[in-house]
Parts: C-alpha cells; structure tokens; sequence
C-alpha cells in the first residue's frame, strides 16, 4: 500500500535590518557578495513570515508556493536552487536509511504569510526565504546547522542568510569561488545586548522602483564610489561594528550604523542612472534624528535605510522617550503604538517641541502611513500553527 501521508512542517523567521550594508555581488548566480555585511534581527512579535511546507505523494504537478494568498513563482534560478540543495539533503537521508519515506522525490505545497508589507523595502525576501529554507529543512529533518542552512538561503536572498540566526549577525562574504565561505554567523545573541530598540516609520508601503537585485548589477556596473566602499570602508566598519557590538557601545554603533546607511546611499547616487530609494519623507526623518540627538547633547538614535524609504530608527530602551516618545508627539495618531513597548512610553517627555525643525516634522506627520515599534529578537521558532491543512490545503 502507498505512502498517503500528508507531511508537513512549518516555521516564523524574522525581519534582519543591516547596520552594515551589502550591496554588489561578486557572483550574481550564487548570491555571493563584494563586502561582508552585519545586521540587527528584529522581534517576530512585530515582523514574522510564517511559512508551511508540506509534501506528499498524493500531490499533482510541480512545486507550489502561496504567499499571502496569492500564487507565485517558483520556477526561478534563486527559488530552484534553494530546492535543489535541501532535496539534496534529504536524499542523502533516504540512501543511508532506506526505510525513509522518499519525501525529497515529492512535490512540494507551501504556504507563507508576512505581517508587514511584501517588497517594500522591509526586508520581506530575508525572512521569506529564511522561513522557507528553515520550514522545508524541517519537513525533511534535516539536521544542519543555522549556518550549513544560511549557505542555503543565501543562494534564494542574500540577506536570508543573516535570518537564520538572532540577535547580532554578521555575513561574512567569504571569498571561495563556490560560495563555501560565504556564510552567517552570530555575533551576539539577542540577550547580549536586548536593550536594543528599533523604530520603523513605514513611508510607503507600494513596491520599489527598482529592485535591489537590478540595483546592485547597475551600481557594480558603473558607480567609481563602489569599489573603494567594497574594498576599504567597510571591512574597517565590520570590524569597528562588532566591537561596538561586543562592548555594547551605542554611541560607536550609532555613528557607525548612520555613516554606512549614508555611504550606501551616496553610492546608489553614484549610480548610472541614479538610484533614488530615499524621498523627502526619509531625508526628513534623517533631520529629525539629528534634531534629537543635538538635544540629547549625545547619539541616542541612529537612522538606516535598507533599498526602500522606510526609515529604521535604533535607540536603547533607556532613551525611548527621547526617542520613539519623541515622534509619538506628532505620529501617535497611526496604528503601530498600541503594544506592550507602545504603552510604556505614557507619560515619557520626547525633546522639547522647539529642538526639532518644524518643516521635518511636517513632512514626517504627512508622509508616514504607519509605524512598527520593536526590539532584537530572535531566530526561526519552529511552531505548531499550520498554515496547511490535513488534506493538503490552504488554511483559509
């Protein structure tokens, strides 16, 4: 009698914000990258994909793959390779034990939801990929390491390979023509250092213009800022970064975090066409930033931007009011503040009205649509929560 088994598995993993960015690739089909890269992972309580992967003899047809409800494409390179490599794991498995069901010979059905907007800037293809890799090593009990499974995902979105892990993350961009070496590794967990705040001020929520992917071959292509940001400022930053890291310095991951957000943007500039992926509404944000810093007589708040205009805002939970306390002044009317870390800053004074440049506080209360408030979190947590039902459906 044949195997009828509907096998399933799912998975959340997290949104990672860089403080070190990686832009260019040294070798686009496997994702390899010029420079390394670190980020900080951020709380799935306010940024998650929740993925399932199931798969099953009694499935038809190719491999399947629902993302907020809405069918996608899977037949692509980066997609097929993230496959190709777990299905290899697997029938490893099955040859050494042949008792195994031959899961890795099975269409695969998944289906994935994100909290937050897709393809916005918010680091959707790091947590989707993540989520995926992470949710079908699990069907496939696989039994590889965070690290083995970032080689993985990396291969599907560079940035995937640093949501594998929790709190302080490095991507090491390796420098072995297969990608080997091009993997992610922790460089603090979430505990070292959970004082860590993070303040998204959501500015669009409409798909970039220009896709990070099409945006890293031009800047290679034709930008004479790139190679000395590649080649020179940041292996000095990593290093500098994961020792702010490691003594828990924010005044040197502020200045740090700013200056490379501010340098990778010059380099999109110094793009042929230019690259604008910041608008009023950041540069704004950007002012207000400085403005509360300049009151704070210190750097309580450093500002990033990924590809997209959504600004990324650090703080420590000791600053809060200064900080988020600060933009809740003029931004409390949207949703976004009404959670556990929302509610502790009643009654916390921001900076003094009069600190902050009038014309940037109105172009961030216009142009903002909504604001996530949260902290450094952890890794992918296997859950129960199927998004798949018994039969090999969608959970409506």
């Amino acid at each position: 009698m044949g195997d009828n088994t509907i096998y399933r598995a799912s998975t959340t993993a997290p949104v990672n914000i860089a403080v070190i960015k990686y832009w260019g690739k040294r070798d686009a089909k496997l994702n390899l990258p010029t420079n390394s890269s670190l980020s900080v992972t951020l709380s799935q309580d306010d940024l998650r994909t929740h993925t399932t992967a199931s798969c099953s003899s009694t499935f038809s047809g190719p491999d399947t793959l629902l993302l907020n409800g809405s069918p996608q494409d899977v037949s692509g390179a980066r997609t097929q390779a993230c496959f190709k490599a777990l299905r290899g794991l697997r029938a490893e498995l099955e040859t050494a034990n042949p008792s195994l069901p031959k899961l890795s010979t099975y269409p695969l059905r998944i289906v994935s939801s994100n909290n937050f907007p897709t393809a916005a800037g918010l680091a959707s293809s790091a947590s989707g990929f993540a989520a995926l890799v992470r949710a079908i090593a699990n069907l496939y009990e696989l039994h590889s390491s965070p690290t083995a499974l970032s080689q993985i995902a990396r291969q599907g979105s560079g940035s995937a390979c640093r949501s594998l892990f929790g709190g302080y993350v490095a991507w090491d961009q390796g420098s072995a023509a297969d990608g080997s070496d091009s993997l992610a590794r922790e460089v603090a967990p979430a505990s070292h250092w959970p004082e860590m705040r993070a303040l998204v001020l959501v500015v669009s929520a409409a798909k970039k213009g220009v896709s990070s992917t099409t945006g890293m071959q031009t800047t290679v292509a034709t930008s004479a800022l790139f190679r000395a940001r590649a080649e020179d400022v940041v292996p000095k930053r990593m290093a500098e970064m994961e020792r702010a890291i490691a003594e828990r310095d924010f005044d040197a991951f502020a200045r740090l975090t700013m200056r490379d957000s501010n340098n990778f943007h010059a380099v999109c500039l110094d793009t042929e066409p230019p690259i604008f992926y910041l608008n009023d509404v950041s540069r704004a944000a950007i002012r207000l930033v400085e403005c509360i810093n300049a009151a704070a007589g210190k750097a309580v708040a450093a500002y990033t931007f990924d590809a997209g205009p959504n600004a990324v805002i650090y703080f420590l939970e000791q600053n809060a009011g200064l900080v988020a306390g600060t933009f809740k002044t003029f931004l409390g009317h949207l949703d976004g503040w009404q959670t556990e870390l929302g509610n502790k800053l009643a009654g916390q004074a921001g900076v003094a009205a009069d600190a902050l440049e009038q014309k940037s506080v109105d172009v961030v209360k216009d142009g903002v649509s909504r604001v996530i408030l949260t902290s450094v979190g952890q890794g992918p947590v296997k859950t129960d929560e199927s998004l798949i039902d018994e039969k090999g459906e969608p959970v409506v």
